[in-house]
């Protein structure tokens, strides 16, 4: 893997060129009707001007620590429009005081020692692409400073049971890495976010991360077996079991705990077979009531026990800014899979309740691929090709100040309709009255047999040097509607510090209580991950 680049998504050198980002901007430019303003420059790592360390590790940490200013910079953000546009403007002000690097948990202990010892903030970091706030060092003036743990250092796979199908794995492997390491035993954990080329098996376990299945397998929390976690307090190992009743199972309370309660070290991770056969179709929903009549057809293929790989719905305006349609019409992608049998019969009983639903075009009828070589159907592959290139466009946008927001939830299906209609209307409202115009598009990411998950992206023209306000102004927005129509603050994106209130919001306050209880008990001087997920304690 190439150098990351210390300001946004990727490898340096990687996405568009110059050129390629001008053309973008002043296409997106045109669409809001106005002319591109010159891009905000990229980052230079010479003249970063980074806060000056408040903190030094100590001696015995010294071959593990790093303290240049490029390595501060890169460990300051995630990655999220909002990440992005503040080190476009140059301002690292929350960098951590320094960077270290455990090779392994006696490391890692000697580092949390110090910190507790000497009230420094300690943010675990595994490939940063949290776009939440949370691997942000803002831990405010109660501790005397802040470090970044990254655990890239930790990045092995130790052990696969092969019987089981199940792998002893190191929390900072990088998903890449990951597969390679499987793919000689002919396994996968077949977990793939959007971030997958730079994200850490740790990472997607403490932020519950949302991958590549549309149904039944949609979190990371379906593949862990069990966990061990450092804690300031000393070290969880749970068992390996394929399940038990066993009263609560005590790695679930480390899933989404976003490093606040340890730091998650390894993993028996559940593992599959890799797949031999595909089925692929995408089908096209026209109309102005299109998404809504796709909405239903979507019901009914999860609650059909069919379970395909993919189910991505995409509205008009997310076809259309994908590649993936003209704009004139919803879009159904569906896959199907399987490591042992041909997925055709699934397919096409999937295929026929979209056609009692309406779809159209030549795909309704649909041939399948049953071979683990055939081409991507079109629509699928133009899908994909978008999704993956996504980060890398959102970057030309916020040089373009350009807003580009996503927020996703669940809702139960009986809410969706007025959950959609509502969140809508108040984004489009409130991206109106900071911004002037906008633009709304929709796609499912997951369903579920009593819901979808909704996806939405808002682009907007920013005013520079404003651009943060207006954010802020359509993320409240958004985040307010989700909740009073009943869905969750977050679906797979974790609740950082940005969805901090909308959590509180929607979780019972007798939890909330225990789960402080918790934290006092693993880390009794209140130095993991101050501030995300729980408010910091004082």
């Amino acid at each position: 893997m190439g150098r990351r680049k210390f300001w946004g998504w990727g490898e340096v050198g990687a996405g568009p060129d110059e050129q390629a980002a001008r053309r973008i901007g002043s296409a997106i430019a045109e669409r809001f009707g106005g002319a591109l303003e010159e891009l905000l420059p990229v980052p230079d790592a010479a003249s970063l001007a980074l806060p000056e360390p408040r903190v030094a590790a100590p001696a015995a940490l010294a071959s593990i620590c790093r303290t240049d200013p490029e390595t501060r910079a890169a460990h300051t953000y995630g990655k999220s429009w909002r990440d992005v546009i503040r080190a476009l403007h140059g301002d690292f002000s929350p960098a951590p005081d320094c960077v270290l690097f455990p090779g392994d948990e006696s490391e890692l202990a000697a580092a949390l020692d110090w910190c507790a010892g000497a009230r420094v903030a300690a943010i675990p970091y595994g490939g940063g692409t949290s776009v939440v706030g949370g691997v942000e060092p803002a831990v405010g003036s109660d501790y005397r400073g802040a470090v970044s743990l990254d655990l890239s250092r930790l990045s092995r796979v130790l052990e696969i049971d092969r019987v089981s199908r199940a792998a002893r794995i190191q929390a900072g492997i990088l998903g890449p890495a990951l597969e390679d390491a499987l793919r000689p035993e002919g396994l996968t954990l077949r977990h793939f976010p959007q971030s997958f080329e730079f994200s850490s098996l740790g990472g997607w376990i403490a932020t519950r991360a949302g991958g590549h299945y549309a149904t039944l397998y949609t979190h990371i929390d379906d593949f862990v077996e069990s966990l061990r976690v450092l804690t300031p307090s000393g070290v969880v190992e749970t068992r390996r079991l394929p399940g038990s009743g066993a009263g609560p199972a005590p790695e679930r309370l480390f899933l989404g705990s976003e490093g606040t309660l340890g730091v998650i070290t390894e993993a028996w991770m559940r593992l599959q077979e890799r797949p031999r056969f595909r089925a692929q179709a995408s089908l096209g929903f026209s109309g102005a009531a299109g998404f809504a009549r796709a909405a239903e057809v979507v019901r009914r293929i999860s609650q059909a026990g069919l379970f395909p790989s993919n189910c991505r719905l995409l509205d008009a305006n997310e076809a259309l800014t994908s590649g993936a349609g003209d704009g004139g019409a919803a879009l159904l992608v569906l896959g199907f899979e399987s490591a042992d049998h041909p997925p055709d019969a699934r397919m096409q009983r999937a295929l026929e309740l979209c056609r009692e639903g309406g779809a159209e075009g030549p795909e309704a009828a649909g041939a399948t691929r049953s071979n683990g070589d055939a081409p991507r159907d079109p629509g699928a592959s133009a899908w994909r090709s978008a999704f993956l290139q996504a980060p890398y466009l959102r970057d030309v946008l916020a040089r373009a100040s350009v807003i580009s927001e996503t927020f996703e939830t669940a809702v139960t299906w009986d809410r969706f309709a007025g959950l959609h209609e509502a969140v809508s209307e108040a984004v489009r409202d409130a991206a109106r009255r900071v911004c002037g115009r906008a633009t709304l598009a929709c796609r499912f990411t997951h369903v579920y047999p009593d819901g979808p998950a909704p996806y939405y992206t808002v682009l907007a023209p920013g005013r520079r040097g404003s651009e943060l306000a207006q954010w802020a102004e359509i993320k409240s927005a958004a985040s307010e509607a989700i909740l009073r129509c009943g869905g969750t603050i977050t679906h797979h994106h974790a609740v950082g510090r940005d969805h901090r209130a909308g959590y509180a919001a929607e979780r019972p306050e007798l939890f909330a209580r225990a789960l402080r209880a918790a934290k006092r008990e693993l880390d009794p001087a209140g130095i993991l991950n101050p501030g995300c997920l729980l408010e910091p304690a004082r």
